[in-house]
């Protein structure tokens, strides 16, 4: 279940907003990575003595193989101040209270109680948080200025402080906020379901267009059912009986190791082919060449369902590299970066380029 710990905090690696990076030193293990949330247990400093949870660590993980800080015992943080009453990461030790925009108390409380419409408002659904930077890549080389809000779901990091990309896309200016849904906290704003996420996106935060993907850190079996961002399906019929206009983002790749991954993903033709029951509007990339022939037939599958649209990806390998520069974003998905799996951030791009076609 979880193994604990107990370390001593040598020094701060790095930080950004709400998270801090530590170099931990745990007894007869050496020193490791540790990361620390200072909004629930305080901000650790060197020398303090840390409890941990190296479950992750031990383990092997990739984007979370962190040894987590779970508390500063000898240096708590102060009781929080305010009003909130959304209780997330419920019944788990480390519950969080935070002020829900649809909640009573909160200032949006009148402005979401009736809502019930996006008003036509482009939603762009994707299964990897990998995929938020290179849609707003796509969107914002299209549409320079349009005010993007990120819903980020509970499938994958609860936390969206965990995401550097969050904080580095909202520095840059390329995303203007985040709304956290579910059991997901950390957001700019908090909500109870993705559906009431989706009405404070557009009626609180004024979103122009609102990118929905899971956190960092999905979760995988390798099974046709048993993955978190199959959540993506569930996504559409939301944006849809709420009366957006949703834009399925496919997973596509040519540098998957894994066949199943291969062109379009098993999991976008489950996501979008089987749970998805509203219509949605799927971006299929023109690639070109015999992959791109692949990859248009194998989305097909999916006409009977939804509206194919194809995108051209011309010029979107370029405003890739230049948001990559210019934002100071890492595109990486899997361990690939934009010369190991291009494709994949295209098709990212071509759903961000059509969402700013909507809103001529």
């Amino acid at each position: 279940m979880i193994r604990w710990r107990k370390g001593t905090v040598e020094g701060v690696r790095r930080e950004w907003p709400g998270a801090v990076e530590l170099d931990v030193s745990i007894d007869s293990d050496g020193t490791h990575r540790a990361l620390a949330y200072p909004a629930l247990v305080g901000r650790p400093e060197p020398g303090d003595t840390v409890l941990l949870n190296t479950t992750a660590l031990a383990m092997g993980l990739g984007t979370g193989g962190y040894a987590m800080v779970v508390a500063v015992p000898d240096r708590l943080p102060p009781d929080p101040q305010g009003p909130g009453h959304l209780v997330k990461a419920r019944y788990t030790p480390l519950q969080a209270t935070l002020l829900g925009a649809d909640e009573q108390d909160s200032p949006h409380h009148e402005v979401l109680r009736d809502a019930d419409s996006l008003d036509g408002t482009p939603v762009v659904v994707a299964d990897l948080h990998s995929a938020l930077p290179p849609i707003l890549a796509g969107l914002l080389a299209a549409r320079p200025g349009a005010r993007a809000v990120y819903v980020m779901p509970d499938g994958g990091a609860l936390p969206a402080w965990f995401s550097m990309s969050i904080a580095q896309l909202k520095a840059a200016g390329a995303l203007y906020a985040t709304v956290t849904a579910g059991q997901a906290f950390g957001g700019d704003l908090e909500a109870v379901t993705v559906h009431t996420a989706l009405l404070a996106a557009r009626l609180v935060l004024d979103a122009d267009v609102i990118v929905l993907a899971q956190g960092p850190g999905n979760l995988g079996t390798g099974t046709k059912w048993g993955f978190s961002g199959v959540s993506a399906g569930e996504a559409i019929n939301a944006v849809a009986v709420l009366g957006g206009r949703p834009v399925a983002s496919l997973r596509v790749s040519d540098g998957d190791a894994r066949p199943r991954h291969v062109g379009v993903s098993h999991h976008s033709l489950t996501a979008y082919g089987r749970v998805a029951l509203a219509r949605a509007q799927v971006v299929v990339p023109e690639l070109g060449g015999a992959f791109g022939t692949e990859v248009a037939a194998q989305a097909a599958a999916l006409g009977e369902r939804h509206e194919l649209v194809p995108v051209g990806v011309e010029g979107l390998a370029e405003a890739l590299a230049a948001a990559e520069r210019d934002w100071g974003v890492r595109m990486s998905t899997m361990g690939r970066r934009l010369d190991g799996d291009l494709v994949y951030f295209l098709a990212a791009a071509a759903a961000g380029r059509h969402a700013a076609a909507l809103l001529d």
